[in-house]
């Protein structure tokens, strides 16, 4: 099983109590930035796109820790820029997991094998390493050479001295499915515990809009990857809920919970998601959650949202249904996901089209939106 047991009695505890008081809108991880800057500039990637002051300002460890207890998440990614280039990252992950809070670390490994020795294997802490694909593909996706290698050399002196690693996978337009699915099980040889997965977002930032996948082109592509490793009879582990794999794959008509995977940056409680950099900030948790307009923001509600399926944005809604439909989810645990028949219907779009002529303007992919039915 891909994720610990520990962990998955503690985040069903902790979902379980926030269904039985009530609550419906509930973070289910933290998004920590403690900065944005990077030793890679992947054209994908818009973090660096700041200027020097900016990307030379950190989160002191007194303000990361005071943003892992306001939001009360069990479980905090740090991403980044590159975490490892703070000089206080290792004070910073121990307060958390003092906390007794799951910590993924996302890096690119590049300063990991460095660091290694200043991190003490725990339950709490993963270090989720960024790999687009293989050796190529990764490469060329961070551009820069050699870059996959290092990483495989990290991931394997982490695993000899006891720490959980998982597999960080962005996938680009243009991906060739049976690649990825070799990549896939390449990453299972390895002895990762997991593999995290997305496609590619409209991410405002990025050099270059080009790479992102539109929705119907993700979802075909999850499905022909899912259908070889099916052929195959691969075993692969990923650490995420069967339901979100199964909404990739276009099964589930689901809409965005922004909320379930709050961002906190050095500007603050970044509105309303990891995704969108010019929404504004809050100065407080309370307040990201309560002055927010959230249902300005999703598929159909707003056209900067409408190409993206990342984890941060439907994981909370696939986990959400999990508990809603035990039987559902079980049945997807069980037989994967499905990979032919019909796509369930999108959400209805709700937005003018003078709002899609603005987000076409600021360069952000809408696909053709005439064909969309109403869901079930």
């Amino acid at each position: 099983m891909s994720i610990p047991l520990i962990q998955q009695y503690k985040v069903a505890r902790y979902v379980l109590g926030k269904k039985l008081r009530g609550e419906k809108r509930y973070p289910l991880t933290l998004m920590l930035e403690p900065l944005f800057q990077c030793n890679l500039a992947c054209p994908g990637c818009g973090k660096i796109d700041y200027d020097s002051e900016t990307l030379k300002r950190r989160l002191s460890v007194e303000e990361a820790l005071h943003a892992v207890d306001e939001c009360g998440a069990p479980m905090v990614s740090i991403p980044g820029g590159e975490p490892l280039i703070h000089k206080e990252i290792v004070q910073i992950v121990e307060g958390i997991i003092a906390r007794k809070k799951f910590v993924y670390l996302c890096t690119n490994a590049i300063l990991l094998k460095q660091k290694l020795h200043l991190f003490e294997p725990s339950p709490y802490l993963t270090f989720s390493v960024h790999l687009d694909g293989d050796r190529e593909r990764h490469d060329h996706s961070v551009d820069r050479e050699g870059v996959f290698d290092k990483a495989v050399e990290a991931i394997k002196l982490a695993l000899e001295r006891g720490f959980r690693v998982t597999i960080n996978c962005t996938l680009f337009d243009g991906e060739d499915p049976k690649r990825v699915a070799d990549f896939f099980d390449y990453v299972m040889e390895l002895g990762v515990e997991g593999i995290t997965l997305s496609p590619g977002y409209s991410y405002q930032h990025a050099p270059d809009q080009s790479a992102f996948l539109p929705r119907e082109k993700s979802k075909q592509l999850f499905r022909n990857i899912f259908e070889f490793g099916k052929e195959r009879g691969s075993k692969w582990r990923f650490n995420q809920s069967g339901l979100f794999l199964d909404f990739l794959a276009g099964n589930q008509t689901y809409q965005c919970t922004p909320w379930s995977m709050p961002c906190y940056n050095i500007f603050g409680w970044q509105k309303p998601c990891y995704l969108l950099v010019d929404e504004g900030h809050a100065a407080t948790f309370d307040e990201l959650m309560n002055d927010t307009d959230w249902e300005s923001y999703g598929f159909g509600r707003n056209p900067k949202c409408d190409n993206c399926m990342a984890h941060c944005g439907y994981e909370g809604t696939a986990v959400d249904d999990t508990f809603a439909h035990p039987l559902k989810a079980l049945s997807e645990f069980i037989r994967g996901p499905r990979t032919h028949g019909e796509m369930a219907p999108e959400l209805p779009v709700l937005y003018s089209r003078h709002d899609r002529a603005r987000a076409n303007e600021i360069r952000i992919p809408v696909q053709d939106i005439s064909h969309r039915s109403a869901p079930h």
